[in-house]
């Protein structure tokens, strides 16, 4: 094919190609994401996978979680051209590639329902969960559109078999440690684990309407454990499975958050507080605010907000508050 009749996906990765071997774009440097790609060339999010894929086959790009897909180390020399003179060289035939759509069984038949889900969870650690579709999905493992269809129904069933696999990707201990305040903090401490690998995680399910999920009710099992013959009433229980657990959930929520507004804005958090100096002043100038500005000022080297020290903060107060309950030194609350 000629460059002016080559598949969309196939100009927009030689452009990208072009820049990386040229040294536009350094090793660790961040390339275009799905969604940039569909922006800037006018093509749909599949289409923008496939491009990546072809460029991360190539060697030239790799995923990184909650980063993105960047330059690969050492990226930077133009891959060898294939031989398409020979009959029966690898260039005359060449092999599947990944985000090609295959007209016949030969690209589909090392699909598997595990693959799919695999492919999905990738996408959405490197890209968060707007870039995932199931033809992205198909555009990464190199079939057709529809083959992932064949294993799950829907978008909506691929996201709980997701969600199944990251929450049982940790298992806990045969023997618990000794005491519910160590067995809490250890089930807080693998789910922030894990939120903090899959970010997109904690946007699906809300206390209201939880996620029933066999691998997620490990989770709950392993607290309720904990709870077991301490006295406590069955509701009682189950609500402090509850508050622990959207504890969590709740301050994970803003790793997908902090990662959506870096790629739509191209800023890191760093760059934004810095645009936000002005407003910043006027406040902590204001008479309005003398606590708050009080505080901010009498702090060395500023506020940094940390998660993970938030985290960490936070269990603490919430366990230490629990305390009582547990321990039997509180009543618990009235049957409502």
């Amino acid at each position: 094919m000629s460059p002016e009749t080559d598949p969309p996906f196939r100009r927009i990765a030689a452009e990208l190609r072009r820049r990386i071997t040229e040294g536009e774009l350094a090793p660790g440097e961040r390339v275009p994401s799905t969604r940039r790609i569909a922006e800037e060339w006018g093509v749909a999010l599949a289409t923008a996978t496939k491009v990546l894929t072809t460029l991360s086959l190539e060697g030239l790009v790799e995923s990184r979680p909650r980063v993105g897909t960047v330059v690969a180390p050492g990226a930077g020399t133009p891959p060898p051209a294939p031989d398409r003179g020979r009959p029966g060289s690898r260039g005359s035939n060449p092999a599947p590639l990944a985000g090609v759509e295959q007209d016949g069984p030969e690209g589909d038949q090392d699909l598997t329902r595990a693959r799919i889900v695999r492919a999905a969870v990738e996408i959405a650690d490197a890209e968060g969960l707007a870039a995932l579709s199931m033809r992205g999905v198909a555009a990464r493992l190199g079939v057709a559109a529809m083959s992932p269809y064949r294993y799950v129904g829907s978008k909506e069933e691929l996201l709980l078999l997701m969600a199944d696999a990251a929450f049982g990707e940790t298992a806990y201990p045969a023997v618990p440690p000794e005491g519910w305040r160590a067995q809490l903090e250890l089930s807080a401490r693998t789910l922030w684990s894990l939120f903090r690998r899959h970010p997109w995680l904690a946007q699906l399910g809300s206390l209201t309407r939880p996620l029933l999920l066999p691998n997620l009710m490990i989770h709950a099992e392993w607290v309720l454990r904990a709870l077991d013959g301490r006295g406590l009433d069955a509701r009682t229980m189950l609500d402090v499975h509850v508050l622990l657990y959207g504890y969590v959930e709740g301050i994970a929520a803003n790793l997908e958050r902090e990662a959506q507004a870096e790629a739509a804005t191209g800023l890191s958090e760093d760059e934004w507080m810095a645009r936000q100096a002005p407003a910043f002043r006027a406040i902590t100038s204001s008479p309005r605010y003398p606590v708050f500005s009080r505080l901010v000022q009498s702090v060395e080297g500023g506020y940094d907000l940390d998660l993970d020290t938030l985290f960490e903060f936070g269990l603490r107060s919430l366990l230490d508050g629990l305390t009582g309950l547990v321990e039997g030194r509180t009543e618990p609350r009235a049957p409502r």
